[in-house]
């Protein structure tokens, strides 16, 4: 198994500033690409600010904030991620701009780097197809957000080496994360194949007029004992996220049941539309 000092990690966005953070945190070397300068400087910002509000409370020291940002360094060309041991993508839910990075990831970094996709839900097996490494290429499925969510889904491709696994399991643990692994590259793994129809049935209770959007948060959260309910989760997360792996299930599991409902749907498009109102289910 390779040693791994150096970790790539290309999007700047929530995601790609999770993992890099946790990762500057657990001791490694971070190169951090995303296409602009200023959504690194944005994401440097955010951690360091994350990291000002855990010296405040007596979690870090100002001596490890230092140097945990010292160990960040952004760039805005792929090319640059050549001394990277490892590379986890997290750039936006699309699969060919996923394709089109591994795949100049692939002629970029040594063959033996492993390339890791934090997708939420897409096939591990048809990113690594844009490769000529599909054994060392994996899922890393992280939460958000990354600094706090403890979880991280290791998924198998195909074609994914037990090496591999192994690798990305042992650098998410030394992270401080629990892992499982998913050992089907089916779609939405465990987490979202679970929840996305929960987020579908709610969003049907409220086209229906069975409750509230309110009522059926605070029946979730009291009656299961979830954290947040389906509709607060949504607005955290993005709706338009939702909408995506919805459509994305419904597709790939030619099953209409896992489609996204009008609430959704409109919310979704009232975004597309760039209008405020109506555009989640709490914040308007």
């Amino acid at each position: 198994m390779m040693t791994i000092q150096t970790i790539g990690v290309v999007g700047a966005g929530a995601m790609g500033t999770g993992i890099a953070h946790v990762a500057a945190m657990a001791g490694y070397q971070v190169i951090l690409r995303d296409i602009d300068q200023k959504f690194i400087e944005r994401s440097l910002q955010n951690m360091d600010k994350f990291m000002a509000h855990s010296v405040k409370k007596g979690k870090m020291t100002e001596d490890a904030r230092q140097a945990a940002i010292g160990r960040i360094k952004g760039t805005t060309d792929l090319a640059d991620l050549a001394s990277a041991d490892l590379v986890i993508e997290a750039a936006i839910e699309n699969l060919d701009l996923k394709k089109e990075i591994f795949q100049t990831l692939d002629q970029v970094c040594r063959p033996e780097v492993i390339l890791a996709t934090n997708t939420s839900s897409m096939s591990i097996t048809t990113i690594a197809a844009a490769t000529k490494r599909p054994d060392k290429v994996c899922g890393m499925h992280f939460f958000n957000p990354a600094q706090i969510m403890r979880l991280v889904e290791v998924i198998r491709g195909l074609q994914t080496s037990d090496e591999t696994i192994a690798t990305a399991t042992e650098l998410a643990q030394s992270f401080g994360k629990k892992t499982v692994e998913v050992k089907k590259d089916s779609p939405g793994f465990i987490v979202n194949r679970i929840m996305i129809p929960q987020f579908v049935e709610a969003a049907r209770l409220l086209d229906e007029g069975v409750a509230t959007a309110e009522d059926i948060d605070t029946a979730v959260k009291m009656g299961l004992n979830y954290p947040m309910g389906p509709f607060e989760l949504m607005d955290f997360t993005g709706i338009d996220i939702s909408y995506f792996v919805m459509e994305y299930l419904a597709d790939e599991f030619r099953n209409p049941q896992y489609g996204a409902p009008q609430a959704i749907k409109q919310r979704v498009r009232a975004n597309q539309l760039g209008r405020k109102t109506g555009s989640g289910f709490f914040s308007y």
